[in-house]
């Protein structure tokens, strides 16, 4: 069986070229049986040197907007992952079942909001991250003893879930702004449901956690995190709890590019905490490419050039005569990352919207 897994892992792998002279990038199909022929939607980033390094397994949220789900891509996480392939991991960003381009169809309804049940959706991304595991766990560039679980949102319940019924190998976990059931603003389906879930979930976990939630989370305020946390350690979870300032508009966004300065401190804090930092300093970022910012581009157009050369594949950039811009990253394919780039840049009225760069070649 583990033959096999290991065999349609390397079968479905389709090679990247290395993002820069210090990291690897693949994209990865996981094998899992309930996920069919199409398996897991994943991306594998680490240092680009020989050696087995310990995993990091990223988990993403979900959104409010079923339609969005399908839309979801894993390298649209690529400068997260960066964050830790810098600090010495292998870091594989898997998409579950019914997200992106994965197999098997949604498996993580949790029933109307009136009644909802948080434990099977949460079981089910279990599922997936555990099918995750135990494949890339076989590679030979994976350290499968020491792997460290890394969620939001709903991908941070499923990684407490992942710490209450852990796989061998799980030796941490980080969840930002952990859990479901938010259907708008402050709003949470039946949010005593939600804290039993957790309560549930800390009476089994016992592997070292870190929690982050923010003051101005607009998903899971700064109330309702208290009594998950208290619910999750109270039934008998370890965690360290950090309520971080705000964020932005809504810091329920931390775990993102723009907060990378922001959570990054947290993280080294609680893995030098427990003995899993890897490097004394995160390693140089990876080369740019060698583009030029369209002159007609204002300082905040220069800045957002300068995002769009840090962000993953696929992606487009997007600007007019009088330098209005749009860029999109993480898209499935080039045309789809060029589409939304040009309707970003017409979204203010700007009139003669071209894409002049795709990924990191100027467009014909």
């Amino acid at each position: 069986m583990i033959g096999r897994a290991l065999a349609a892992l390397v079968a479905a792998l389709l090679a990247a070229p290395a993002c820069g002279q210090d990291y690897h990038r693949e994209d990865l199909r996981i094998p899992m049986r309930e996920a069919g022929a199409a398996g897991l939607e994943a991306m594998l980033l680490r240092p680009d040197a020989p050696g087995r390094y310990p995993l990091v397994l990223l988990s993403h949220g979900a959104p409010r907007d079923g339609r969005d789900r399908a839309k979801m891509t894993a390298t649209s996480q690529y400068p997260v992952a960066m964050e830790f392939a810098r600090r010495g991991f292998a870091v594989a960003v898997v998409m579950r079942r019914g997200y992106g381009n994965s197999g098997g169809g949604f498996a993580e309804n949790r029933r109307g909001c009136s009644d909802p049940d948080y434990i099977t959706p949460a079981k089910a991304s279990v599922r997936d991250l555990k099918a995750a595991i135990h494949a890339l766990a076989e590679r030979p560039d994976i350290d499968g003893h020491r792997i460290v679980a890394v969620g939001q949102s709903a991908g941070g319940m499923a990684t407490v879930g992942l710490a209450a019924d852990p796989p061998a190998g799980l030796i941490a976990a980080i969840s930002f702004a952990g859990g479901r059931g938010s259907r708008a603003d402050f709003d949470v389906c039946r949010a005593d449901q939600l804290v039993q879930a957790f309560r549930t979930f800390g009476k089994t976990a016992r592997i070292p956690m870190l929690w982050v939630y923010t003051a101005n989370d607009h998903f899971f305020d700064p109330p309702l995190a208290d009594r998950l946390y208290a619910a999750f350690t109270g039934a008998g979870g370890h965690a360290d709890y950090v309520h971080a300032p705000a964020f932005g508009k809504d810091g329920h966004q931390l775990f993102s590019s723009a907060g990378i300065p922001y959570w990054t401190p947290y993280v080294d804090a609680f893995l030098a905490k427990h003995r899993l930092t890897q490097r004394a300093a995160p390693m140089d970022m990876p080369p740019l490419p060698d583009l030029k910012p369209p002159p007609q581009l204002s300082a905040r157009g220069r800045e957002a050039f300068h995002q769009f050369l840090r962000a993953g594949p696929h992606k487009a950039f997007a600007v007019n005569p009088t330098g209005y811009f749009g860029w999109r990253s993480g898209r499935h394919n080039a045309k789809d990352a060029a589409d939304g780039a040009l309707q970003f840049c017409r979204a203010a009225g700007a009139k003669d919207c071209r894409v002049v760069f795709t990924d990191d070649t100027a467009a014909n």
